[in-house]
């Protein structure tokens, strides 16, 4: 086999991993989604991913289904493809470079190192010392795309930054006189429900919270695989004690995030409710936003962050340059009004070159709606 022969088959099985690792998403986090694929022979003789935080590893799960298949004898002629570099530290799981190397595979190759701390190149490293041939770099940017709320929380220190809304047309996300239910058609608002059910956090602002009353639940005819944690950024407490957010509070964790200007009194009655009350200290509305994002990521390990709106804090976020992926579900509809509401407000931004670039486009139909989901990267 040519050597152009051998890269092809590693980015095909590599592909391969890649799908199987995306089986994760909402099941893993705070950890990565990794892939593995055994090959001996160029047949594929077991496979794995990372099902659920806290139990098995891709890795194993592969070894584990190569046994089930009776295949064991064939490890030593045999090449792992992982979608990230094997841990090589006793966490919740044993090391998967103690498993790689004890079941003798001939070959490992990594679609990209691991730029956790206790991992960082030493999981290839010890395979190499064990005398396991490894390869790195196999589809790369397919592996850092799919984990990319992975590596912004390790790297930047805060969430994946998910923007949402429906919006007509000509761009309205309500009438000028607040009127918005509902914009989206049945199969767009089930797709929501869906997001919220695979996402750690959902993040509305003090208006969002007060004029729409949200619950910010995922219902649906599915449990949701997650329960997200809600938030909502209100300086000044002005949220009801009666909303839907404070009433179930006690069932359903709520994190309220405070100014320094808010009443002391309504902070303990929120507390006594059973809300998460913090108060920052900061005193601008951007400086209190940006240490949201880094509170949740230390304290609640969140990864993927869902933001419901409204505009002014969609605004704060895209003047932060920390909005990462949109999903926005856009209804055959008209609304008109210079002052009927767009989805993100604020300042703005003076020059076009000072946005983000897409770096992933995909549209769909959703019922009647067009459903258009973009990532984007600021570099």
């Amino acid at each position: 086999m040519s050597s152009n022969d051998s890269q092809l088959d590693d980015a095909h099985w590599m592909r391969l991993a890649l799908q199987l690792a995306a089986q994760g998403a909402g099941h893993v986090e705070p950890n990565p989604m990794v892939g593995c694929v055994i090959v001996a022979h160029e047949q594929m003789i077991g496979q794995g991913y990372h099902e659920q935080y806290g139990q098995a590893h891709a890795e194993r799960n592969a070894l584990r289904h190569v046994a089930e298949l009776g295949k064991a004898a064939e490890l030593s002629q045999a090449t792992a493809y992982v979608t990230l570099e094997p841990c090589c530290h006793h966490g919740k799981t044993p090391p998967c470079t103690e498993a790689l190397i004890e079941a003798g595979v001939n070959r490992v190759v990594i679609a990209m190192l691991d730029p956790f701390g206790q991992v960082s190149g030493q999981g290839a490293e010890q395979l190499r010392t064990a005398g396991i041939a490894v390869s790195v770099g196999v589809e790369e940017l397919a592996a850092r795309e799919l984990n990319a709320p992975y590596l912004k929380r390790l790297e930047q220190q805060r969430p994946w930054v998910i923007a949402k809304w429906a919006m007509t047309l000509d761009g309205k996300i309500a009438t000028h006189t607040g009127d918005s239910q509902w914009i989206s058609g049945v199969e767009s608002r089930a797709e929501v429900h869906r997001l919220r059910g695979i996402v750690d956090a959902i993040l509305v602002g003090r208006g969002t919270a007060v004029t729409d009353n949200p619950r910010l639940t995922a219902r649906g005819d599915t449990p949701p695989i997650r329960r997200a944690l809600r938030v909502v950024a209100d300086s000044d407490l002005q949220i009801a004690l009666t909303s839907h957010l404070v009433e179930t509070a006690r069932e359903l964790p709520t994190l309220l995030w405070a100014g320094p200007t808010a009443p002391v009194e309504k902070v303990a009655q929120l507390r006594s409710a059973g809300c998460i009350v913090q108060v920052c200290p900061e005193p601008s509305r951007a400086a209190r936003l940006d240490a949201l994002l880094r509170f949740l990521v230390t304290d609640h390990h969140v990864t993927n962050l869902l933001v419901e709106g409204g505009g002014g804090l969609l605004g704060s976020l895209l003047e932060l340059r920390q909005i990462d992926q949109c999903e926005v579900y856009v209804a055959p509809k008209l609304i008109g009004g210079a002052t009927a509401p767009s989805p993100i407000a604020g300042l703005g931004l003076a020059m076009l070159a000072d946005g983000p670039h897409s770096s992933s486009v995909r549209v769909t139909p959703s019922g009647p709606d067009t459903h258009i989901s973009c990532r984007f990267s600021w570099e």
